[in-house]
Parts: structure tokens; sequence; C-alpha cells
């Protein structure tokens, strides 16, 4: 079986703005690459799980989300790190319901079965209360921090 570290995006992965939509306000944390590149050589497997409610608030297109993605998966491709997917649900409670959206686990569980990890031996690592949530759901370790922190500080919690 593999093993897996999910990623919340906005605060983990990139800075936090509320709403990021737009490339010129999407920035790398520092440390990401850098850390990114030791879990994926550890054998884990990176997936990123997100909440992208500002499509169901009409704030933003999803196709917007597609290119931050797009933009997010060549940059670190350019630097050796494979993303195995980008899930994101794009549902509010206030405008639509669903299970993908954390705290519900639907993501983690989809990523668990689609790429065959073993749950216990992962981590879920968000910078929101959801985030551990979904991972608990799962059966994945979740690790708290706090948002547009360095990933460095928690290194020592993935073994």
């Amino acid at each position: 079986m593999n093993r897996a570290v999910f990623l919340d995006r906005d605060g983990v992965v990139n800075v936090e703005r509320g709403y990021t939509h737009r490339q010129e306000d999407f920035v790398i944390l520092p440390d990401l690459i850098e850390v990114l590149q030791l879990l994926q050589q550890k054998g884990y497997l990176l997936i990123i799980i997100s909440n992208q409610s500002g499509v169901a608030k009409e704030l933003y297109k999803q196709s917007e989300v597609e290119v931050l993605h797009k933009y997010l998966t060549e940059t670190l491709c350019s630097n050796n790190i494979t993303l195995a997917e980008i899930y994101y649900c794009i549902h509010h409670p206030d405008v639509s319901r669903c299970i993908c959206r954390k705290p519900d686990s639907l993501f983690v569980e989809k990523g668990l079965a689609r790429f065959n990890i073993d749950a216990a031996a992962s981590y879920f690592i968000g910078d929101k209360e959801r985030d551990t949530q979904a991972a608990q759901k799962a059966g994945v370790k979740g690790i708290l921090i706090e948002a547009n922190s360095s990933l460095k500080l928690i290194l020592n919690k993935i073994k």
C-alpha cells in the first residue's frame, strides 16, 4: 500500500488571502517546494484537498480555479514534484449541499481508494479544524498548523 500526505491549499500551500482565484494573488509559501521534495523522497504521494466555495458563491469561476491548479502543478513539476491529484469542492452550505466539502471526508476517501493508500500511515496537513476533522473521519492523522506558516515546523511529525 502507498502512503500519502494530503494538504489543504489556501494557507498551507499558498498564502491565505481569502477566496484566492487570480494567479497574481497566488503566492506559494516559502519552504513548500523543499518540504514537498523531502516528503516525496520519503515515498509519500502528495494530494491537495481544498474547499473552493467562491465558485458556489459566484465570486469566481471554476475555470479560474483550474488555471491556478495548472500553474501550481507546472511550478511543482519544474521542481521535480508530482501531485497525485488535486481534489476541490466548489460547494457552500448556503448555496448547495454536498459531501465533498471538508469537514466531510469524501475526497480523502476517494484518494485513499484510488491510489491504494494506507490511511493509518498517512497525514493531512491543514490550517483549519475542518481539515483535521476530514482526516479523522477517514482514519488519516491530522496535523493542524497556523495559516501561512512554514511546513518545516511539522516535518518531525511525519515519519
